[in-house]
């Protein structure tokens, strides 16, 4: 399947949630609240807390999440640019927020109190296109149980997973799908230079059982002993651990690959007052607390605080992250990626 034609399978299975959510709208009542649809790639398991939040400080404004992974909700916004279905786009990868950006799909806008804000997680615009929320880091699930059984050693680096001990040990997200997936694959090439990433992706490749599409399983899937090496992120590892599953959750020695959770306005919304209501309060204490609660950095200074479960040393091995880089070269590494490796891809679910 070619690059193009794997995009348009995404974007199809998205849309079937798309035109019930357009049947939903439809049937609203002309004097209900102002009802904002807010395209996402959160996790599912935290969103009911950030609607709840921001409703009750808006109560006039109703949150309708469409949620998916990072990859397949990036597709769906580019298949859309015509005729625009979200009013903004909250919690997706900051490098997909910049392509956006730079196709000219984003509502230029300063939320408020966006001065207290980290510089270096928002456009630096002004005003910005997008603005940072919290950083995602890539990190290794390791199942210490699975591992004992099948005497693997821990690994210690991205070099010693090409190891083929661990052959059919190790589940990683496809980048296409998932954001996670690709900020590992745009790591390895930042870090090792182009020639060198392809060549070890290849060996890694050896030993991958499979790759999923959301960037969570992997690290699920570790848990479970299913397998004993997820690729995966911070906090999903730290949860799984939290739910008592036997694993160490590990930062490589080479650095780790990262993005930020962002939000922007698609311009052209409907809703552009109420969006502008999700921003303000996006760049709130409350909000970057929330935030917190999960995730190591976020973008208001002074709220991080160290979270149980996650591994020692994992902001002082992020990476040093060209987003502009990544942005302008994605769409050509998630098309190698694919021609090389995408024949041990999950069926789609």
């Amino acid at each position: 399947m070619g690059h193009l034609q794997a995009m348009n399978s995404l974007f199809r299975a998205a849309t079937a949630g798309a035109a019930f959510l357009g049947a939903a709208l439809a049937a609203a009542p002309a004097d209900a609240k102002t009802q904002l649809t807010v395209y996402t790639a959160v996790e599912a398991d935290e969103l009911a807390a950030f609607k709840q939040a921001f409703e009750a400080k808006n109560p006039d404004i109703e949150i309708r999440w469409v949620r998916d992974s990072t990859g397949i909700i990036t597709a769906k916004l580019l298949a859309e640019k015509a005729n625009p279905q979200a009013d903004i786009v909250w919690g997706l990868a900051a490098t997909s927020l910049k392509l956006l950006a730079d196709d000219g799909m984003l509502m230029a806008y300063a939320p408020k109190g966006l001065d207290q804000i980290a510089k270096d997680l928002r456009d630096p615009a002004e005003p910005p296109a997008w603005v940072g929320q919290r950083v995602w880091i890539s990190a290794v699930c390791f199942n210490t149980v699975e591992a004992k059984k099948r005497n693997l050693p821990a690994p210690k680096s991205w070099a010693d997973l090409a190891d083929p001990v661990y052959k059919g040990q190790i589940a990683m997200p496809n980048p296409n799908s998932s954001g996670t997936g690709f900020l590992s694959v745009s790591a390895w090439v930042q870090t090792m230079g182009e020639e060198k990433a392809w060549d070890y992706m290849t060996r890694l490749h050896d030993n991958v059982a499979t790759y999923t599409h959301s960037g969570s399983k992997p690290c699920r899937q570790a848990g479970a002993g299913e397998y004993a090496v997820g690729i995966s992120f911070d906090y999903r590892g730290a949860k799984v651990k939290a739910d008592g599953a036997p694993v160490d959750v590990l930062v490589m020695s080479e650095g780790s690959g990262w993005d930020l959770e962002s939000f922007g306005i698609v311009k052209g919304t409907d809703a552009p007052d109420a969006a502008k209501a999700l921003a303000d309060w996006s760049v709130s204490r409350e909000a970057n607390e929330m935030y917190a609660k999960a995730y190591s950095v976020v973008a208001l200074p002074g709220v991080a605080k160290p979270i149980p479960g996650y591994p020692d040393g994992l902001i002082q091995s992020m990476i040093k992250n060209d987003f502009s880089w990544v942005a302008a070269n994605r769409e050509r590494l998630l098309a190698e990626w694919q021609k090389r490796f995408d024949g041990k891809t999950e069926p789609k679910s």
